[in-house]
């Protein structure tokens, strides 16, 4: 039986701006909470954009599901990361 070679994936996201949020959300947990999820499910699901091994360059994201109404930072960010993996998977408009 063949071991299946492990793959390696390269994510760089330049700036996450979140507006509109209370001044009370802590950007660092927000960003740590982020860090992990979208680590996470790049490690359980994968990155279906980038199945085939063609690196993939997306300037931007929109149509995302919405992020929800939480004073959580940790929430908030898991929510973010499952936002941006569904970008990844092919959900929303590239732009």
């Amino acid at each position: 039986m063949e071991a299946t070679p492990a793959r390696s994936f390269r994510i760089d996201i330049g700036e996450l701006a979140l507006t509109g949020f209370d001044a009370r959300i802590d950007p660092d947990r927000v960003s740590a909470a982020f860090e992990r999820e979208l680590s996470r499910l790049v490690r359980d699901r994968g990155v279906p954009l980038a199945a085939d091994g063609t690196p993939v360059h997306l300037d931007a994201l929109a149509g995302l599901p919405p992020l929800p109404r939480t004073t959580s930072p940790a929430r908030l960010g898991e929510a973010l990361a499952r936002s941006v993996h569904a970008g990844l998977t092919g959900r929303g408009e590239a732009r």
